[in-house]
Parts: structure tokens; C-alpha cells; sequence
């Protein structure tokens, strides 16, 4: 409703992104939808908490399931979202990674992995759909007022906020304000930002 009053259109679809069909059907909806495809952020993702030292608590179940959706889904969705890209001559594709893929840290060996990969795979996107789509990435630390930081314990959050050199976590809006970044972009492309404070001078 919101977006109507501002005169423009807009579609929603739930899906899996694990289900490699559905995912790529998703991307062929929104352009047919609009008629064109300019913008994917790969945004989705899945995780449990699990310390990395308990690798018994870390089935393979669970690895095949964070890597689905964080890893594989991202891919099937830049594979689908390219082709009508690069048949309109241009296109921009976000992934939203997290410092855990850059350091070993985060909820789960499985997760940190998988944000990894989804760092690379920005990279390697970005050699293979130039020249007409770019390709980056945004790797936020604690981000305050989500679900995730909302589970973290206070002390957690206030110790993190005190590694920080900014002394502050980031917020939705911070990161919000990069994809725009990247996506005005015309010559930027295959580049990873930590969004996080400064924590990663620590």
C-alpha cells in the first residue's frame, strides 16, 4: 500500500530459496512483472548457533541447509536474475555477506563458511557477468534492531560496541545506504565492505 501511494508498483512472492526452482522462477516473475530487471540483492539467509569447538553439534543436515540457502540460493538467483540483465545490457547484483565470512567468528562454523563462499562467489561473478553487471558485496557486523542482534545477550552487544572504533554498532539504514551506493555505481564492481564499526581493526 505504501508503495502504491507513491504512485509506483510493486509484487511480492514467497519462496525457498534452498528450492532451486522456485528461486529462478521468483527472479522470471519480478521481470516479467516489470518488464525489465535491473536490481537483485541476495539478502536471504539461515543459521543456527552452534560453538565452533562443539563440531559434533554440527551435522551434516544443518551444513547442507545453511550452505542451501546462503550459498547455492544466492548463486541460482545471480544465474537467473543475469540472463535478463545482460539481455537489456546492464544489471546490478548485492550480496549481503557478514564479517564472519572474512574472519572465523559468527554463530556457526557452517555460517561463517557460507558467507565465505558467498564473498567469493561475489568475486567470481564479478569476472564472469562483466562487463555489462556489476557485482559487490556488503559484510555487516552486528547490525542493531534484527531478529539475529535481538538474540544476542546485552553484554555481548555492549562489549562488541566497545571493540568498536566508531563505539557503535551499524544499523538496517547503514546498510541500506551501501546497496544504493553500489547499485548507482557505474564502475564499481567485485569489491567487499565491511560494515561494522571498525570492530575488524581488532
Amino acid at each position: 500500500a505504501a508503495v502504491k501511494t507513491l504512485g509506483q508498483q510493486s509484487d511480492a512472492v514467497q519462496i525457498d530459496q534452498a528450492d532451486s526452482g522456485a528461486a529462478a522462477a521468483a527472479v522470471d516473475r519480478a521481470a516479467g512483472c516489470f518488464g525489465r530487471l535491473d536490481v537483485l540483492i541476495n539478502n536471504a539467509a539461515w543459521n543456527t548457533g552452534i560453538p565452533f569447538a562443539d563440531l559434533d553439534a554440527l551435522s551434516v543436515e544443518i551444513w547442507d541447509r545453511i550452505f542451501a540457502t546462503n550459498a547455492r540460493g544466492p548463486f541460482v538467483l545471480a544465474r537467473a536474475a543475469a540472463r535478463h540483465m545482460r539481455e537489456q545490457g546492464a544489471g546490478r547484483i548485492v550480496n549481503i555477506a557478514s564479517v564472519a565470512g572474512l574472519v572465523p567468528a559468527g554463530s556457526s562454523i557452517a555460517y561463517a563458511c557460507s558467507k565465505a563462499a558467498l564473498i567469493h562467489l561475489t568475486r567470481c561473478l564479478a569476472v564472469a557477468l562483466a562487463p555489462e553487471i556489476t557485482v559487490n558485496c556488503v559484510a555487516p557486523g552486528l547490525v542493531e534492531g534484527t531478529r539475529m542482534a535481538a538474540r544476542i545477550p546485552e553484554a555481548v552487544v555492549r562489549m562488541v560496541k566497545e571493540q568498536a572504533v566508531l563505539k557503535r554498532t551499524a544499523s538496517a539504514a547503514d546498510i541500506a545506504q551501501q546497496v544504493v551506493a553500489f547499485c548507482r555505481a557505474d564502475s564499481v564492481t567485485g569489491q567487499v565492505l565491511n560494515i561494522d564499526g571498525g570492530v575488524h581493526f581488532h
